[in-house]
């Protein structure tokens, strides 16, 4: 019984995290599962700018309230 408590406190806590790719748009960021653009999010210190229309990777933390983009994603052929 417990060990089954266990597994759904963590299902529960994980779903909803984990990484989602998003655009920076010129006020903010969209992420693709997401509606809504995000003004208010972090970035991991980055060696580049971001520009408006760069794909990032970004990350939910805090029960999904914080985002935090760990870096641009680009295709294969660079």
């Amino acid at each position: 019984m417990m060990s089954s408590a266990m597994k759904g406190h963590t299902r529960q806590m994980a779903s909803g995290l984990g990484g989602v790719l998003g655009t920076v748009t010129s006020s903010g960021l969209k992420l693709d599962d997401f509606k809504h653009e995000i003004r208010d999010y972090m970035t991991a210190e980055l060696p580049v700018g971001l520009l408006p229309g760069d794909r990032v990777l970004a990350i939910r933390i805090n029960g999904g309230s914080d985002i935090v983009v760990l870096c641009k994603v680009v295709g294969a052929d660079g």
